[in-house]
């Protein structure tokens, strides 16, 4: 009895532990990967990451690493000519790679002026040296497209995009679209590539291959073509090769409002009668630029009660621009202006209740509504090159319609 009470107690105690060892955890091992930058093993290296404050220098930054007065000057020296000491800004990124011993001996200053590039300085030996290296870019194609459901800006914001390609996409399409008049609801694609450094940080994007934005009913695409192939210019067409750039632009202003039309009886909002308003306001905060839609000559540039600061421009024989409420003129009388030229800031001088301007177009000597007038195209692709365009958009053409199922 006694036997079986002791093999009993033995059978027991295996299995307690046997459900001790079923129930421990797994000892986890954590492999630490050695990562790299600016071509260095960074675990090779006691690192400081720091940005340039107002009052450091060069010579400041190193001499903090516990370098003597006379060597700093030795090394500040020697890099003159490969390196602008003077020339580090606030703001900037540098790294200081330093020694893994105690004495944490300054090997490496790294000096990034901008997200693309950066600067090596070698102070390991008695010869200073200094190289310049560009991080490794690449270029990723992308396309979007649907239906907007917002501002073109915004659209472009949630998809993550640089806000600076919604102002590159409204100077192409500035002669054929008044992107004021975007509905939501309306059609849009767009096929771009976009800059990655070190394959992985986003720098903005690099390129427009193609667009196509859906404008009053009609769809509008835009494809950029050299018609020299040995040069370097480029001009937009849409998909039978006519040319984007018209001879007037839409608006005087990017991404405003309009906030009153051309209309032969008015309520006006300072004088409180009813009048013509023989142009087309469009909102928007004080100091905008303002851009003259065609080039010409100013021809009046000044003040009056009712416009206060405006300027006329006349384009040719038939045509003429007036722009009304400003709140800094920049041209003087006679001066000649390029197209998409800046003549002023928006205001509310003269007769305005806010910040806005007055647009008034004149052809043949009369007053007309710009946003009726069809105004006169550009010259169209030269017919020699029509083939290759077609050939060179078919794909493009046919991407965006995917992206945007038409």
């Amino acid at each position: 009895m006694k036997q079986i009470f002791i093999i009993i107690i033995a059978l027991f105690t295996l299995g307690s532990c046997k459900k001790k060892e079923e129930i421990a955890p797994e000892k986890v091992v954590k492999l630490i990967t050695k990562k790299s930058e600016f071509g260095f093993v960074l675990a090779d290296f006691n690192i400081v990451n720091d940005t340039i404050e107002r009052g450091d220098t060069f010579g400041t930054i190193i001499q903090n690493q516990n370098l003597a007065g006379r060597k700093v000057y030795e090394i500040v020296a020697q890099v003159r000519d490969s390196f602008d000491v003077r020339g580090i800004r606030t703001n900037k990124p540098f790294t200081l790679l330093r020694s893994k011993d105690k004495k944490h001996k300054l090997e490496y200053f790294i000096y990034q002026p901008d997200n693309l590039s950066y600067y090596v300085i070698d102070m390991r030996d008695t010869i200073v040296s200094v190289y310049k290296k560009t991080k490794p870019l690449t270029i990723k194609r992308r396309s979007i497209g649907g239906v907007l459901k917002e501002s073109l800006s915004a659209t472009l914001g949630n998809a993550k995009i640089e806000g600076a390609l919604a102002s590159k996409i409204a100077k192409i399409y500035a002669y054929s679209i008044d992107f004021m008049k975007l509905k939501k609801g309306d059609r849009f694609a767009i096929t771009f590539t976009e800059r990655f450094i070190n394959d992985s940080v986003y720098d903005g994007v690099e390129e427009l291959e193609a667009s196509f934005f859906e404008y009053g009913g009609k769809i509008i695409y835009a494809f950029p073509f050299a018609q020299n192939p040995d040069s370097d210019r480029v001009e937009y067409y849409d998909e039978n090769g006519k040319t984007l750039k018209n001879f007037f632009l839409k608006s005087p202003i990017k991404f405003s409002r309009i906030s009153s039309r051309f209309s032969s009886s008015r309520f006006h909002p300072v004088q409180h009668r009813w009048k013509a308003h023989k142009g087309t306001d469009y909102a928007a905060p004080r100091g905008t630029p303002i851009t003259v839609t065609a080039a010409g000559v100013v021809v009046q540039s000044g003040f009056t009660a009712g416009n206060g600061n405006y300027v006329k421009v006349k384009h040719n024989g038939t045509y003429s621009t007036q722009y009304l409420h400003m709140s800094k003129i920049l041209v003087r009388r006679g001066q000649r202006v390029s197209q998409g030229q800046v003549i002023g800031l928006v205001g509310s001088t003269g007769l305005a209740t806010g910040p806005h301007v007055c647009y008034r177009f004149w052809k043949n000597g009369r007053q007309v509504d710009a946003l009726r007038l069809k105004l006169p195209s550009g010259e169209p692709m030269n017919g020699s090159n029509k083939s290759r365009f077609l050939t060179q958009i078919t794909p493009l053409k046919f991407e965006l319609d995917s992206v945007a199922n038409l």
